[in-house]
């Protein structure tokens, strides 16, 4: 096996034959137990596939790799993969996981809403250290929306059968939604020191100013400097504060343009340009929209 390069899984039907399972009975969704899985001799490391995956498991002496980030596999997490993403398993890979997974390919929902509505389910871009840990009733409900999923498609396929499977996975996705709020309240503490931890890196980075040769930071790269995902960043910034992460750093950059023009002598467009923006224009809307006045009136009320 091509240690370089990810196992890949182009259909839902090469990952039951890869694991030993019977043919799917559906080939465009699957609901896997665990514990009906044979591993193989040599287990890949890393896996893609082309289709979405999500897992709510246990796996014991493992450590699970997605993204960048890699943590203990011990406890119970759910966790969602869009088509083309990267998952590794290391350390007791032998042992065998428990819990349940479902397989959904993205030809299964053309023509039916949730085939847009899904992508505005931001935890399927979320990092590994972002999972979703479920309260024992709360993973009791979603294995029930599972098998309801399964039992559906065991039965005979008629003409209700597709809308039915896609409502219960328009259900369980709400659902989830729903658990990832709970989990930025349940999990605050660690989430506020997130919060603490942004705000120290963006008054370090404004104070040095750093911007003036590095350029303001984007959402991607504060989301990298705090090592999660920004998604799941502007998610935990949104239900603590309010607001989303491009508009924390907004606020700086505000802050660092009314020091410049209550004490500095230099134009609107000059602190504009060394703010970084293009086009003074620009500058100035923004100005606006955040105070409620023009940078000059601004300036005016300190000279």
């Amino acid at each position: 096996m091509d240690n370089n390069a990810p196992y890949r899984f182009r259909t839902i039907g090469d990952y039951h034959q890869f694991r030993g399972l019977p043919a799917p009975e559906h080939p465009l969704v699957s609901v896997i137990n665990f514990d009906s899985i044979i591993l193989g001799q040599e287990e890949p490391d890393r896996i893609v596939s082309s289709f979405y995956t999500i897992a709510l498991k246990r796996h014991p002496g493992a450590w699970l790799k997605y993204g960048q980030q890699e943590y203990d596999f011990n406890e119970g997490v759910m966790l969602f993969m869009a088509p083309e993403q990267v998952f590794g398993v290391s350390g007791n890979i032998e042992e065998k996981p428990t819990g349940w997974m479902l397989l959904v390919h993205p030809d299964f929902l053309w023509n039916t809403p949730l085939s847009k509505s899904i992508k505005r389910y931001e935890y399927f871009d979320y990092a590994a250290n972002e999972a979703l840990f479920l309260s024992k009733k709360e993973e009791e409900s979603i294995i029930g929306m599972l098998k309801n999923i399964q039992g559906e498609y065991h039965t005979n396929i008629d003409y209700f059968s597709h809308d039915i499977i896609i409502a219960q996975l328009e259900l369980l996705f709400s659902y989830a939604q729903r658990f990832y709020n709970r989990q930025f309240i349940t999990r605050r503490i660690a989430h506020n020191k997130i919060v603490e931890r942004l705000e120290n890196l963006l008054n370090s980075y404004f104070e040095e100013e750093t911007y003036q040769v590095k350029g303001i930071p984007t959402v991607q790269q504060v989301a990298d400097w705090l090592h999660v995902s920004p998604k799941y960043l502007s998610g935990l910034l949104k239900q603590i504060t309010g607001q989303s992460t491009q508009q924390h750093i907004q606020n700086k950059l505000i802050e660092k343009a009314k020091e410049r023009l209550s004490t500095g002598s230099m134009t609107v467009s000059e602190i504009a340009y060394e703010l970084g923006f293009e086009h003074p224009q620009s500058f100035s809307k923004l100005f606006k929209a955040k105070t409620d006045q023009s940078p000059s009136v601004f300036r005016s009320r300190f000279n």
